[in-house]
């Protein structure tokens, strides 16, 4: 007798598509070896049909590919309906980054905290861990008026890069580049793109598609906070956009 076969859900891990499993490599966290041969990732959002056709807000998911369009992790909000559909894009979350047999890898902490210039002493911030209870990073966001800028640190809250993005972060028609700059501020050695989509996509839709460069040599750890950064920046800029959206499509209805 032939024994059922269990299918995974799309974009889940352990499912086809996933790029191979590279071997141990010395002081490297169980899990970033992905990252060791990579200098660019993307990240794509998993469209919710319930958002989508209701309003209603729920968990982002995302799978996050290599050049070559193979699955290197699938990330996924963990935070409860209440807190998603009271705070909007500005909520706390923990969002948990598996790896492809489904164990969590990466860990991102994001507190409830302002993200205005006029409260310059509680921007944002997120806690990286990996594996989960050690922490290898931070990303800060810096005062700033005219430009969102965000600071790139290590365990320690050493300052490792800089990402500055646009005074205007509308995505018409054309990607959104968030400059990734040397510690200094001085070089540029990567970015991360909000990519258009589509029009449809774009104006139904929040599911956000991004790409990630950066400098192939650069710290596996720090490549996982610029991972980090990518979703913050999300929730930050086009959540918001995308939320202001649906309340006016929805209150024509």
């Amino acid at each position: 007798m032939t024994q059922p076969q269990m299918t995974q859900p799309q974009g889940a891990p352990g499912g086809p598509g996933w790029m191979s499993v590279p071997q141990g490599a010395p002081n490297c966290p169980p899990g970033l070896e992905y990252l060791m041969q990579i200098d660019q990732m993307l990240v794509h959002q998993q469209v919710e049909l319930l958002e989508a056709f209701t309003g209603f807000e729920t968990s982002n998911k995302y799978e996050i590919k290599n050049s070559m369009g193979q699955k290197i992790y699938f990330a996924a909000e963990d935070t409860d309906c209440c807190t998603r559909n009271i705070c909007g894009p500005g909520r706390p979350f923990d969002m948990q980054i598996l790896d492809n047999s489904g164990k969590e890898v990466i860990h991102v902490y994001r507190p409830l905290r302002c993200s205005t210039c006029w409260f310059p002493c509680c921007l944002q911030k997120v806690e990286v861990c990996s594996p989960p209870g050690t922490v290898i990073g931070y990303v800060k966001q810096s005062w700033s008026i005219c430009v969102p800028k965000f600071t790139v640190c290590n365990a320690q809250e050493e300052v490792v890069l800089r990402i500055e993005g646009p005074c205007f972060t509308c995505s018409i028609c054309g990607d959104v580049e968030f400059q990734v700059l040397s510690a200094d501020g001085g070089t540029q050695v990567g970015k991360i793109s909000k990519q258009w989509t589509g029009l449809v996509k774009e104006l139904f839709t929040d599911a956000d598609n991004f790409g990630i460069t950066f400098p192939m040599d650069l710290d596996v750890n720090i490549k996982a906070v610029l991972l980090s950064a990518t979703f913050l920046i999300d929730f930050m800029y086009f959540e918001a956009k995308d939320n202001d959206k649906d309340k006016k499509k929805y209150d024509k209805l």
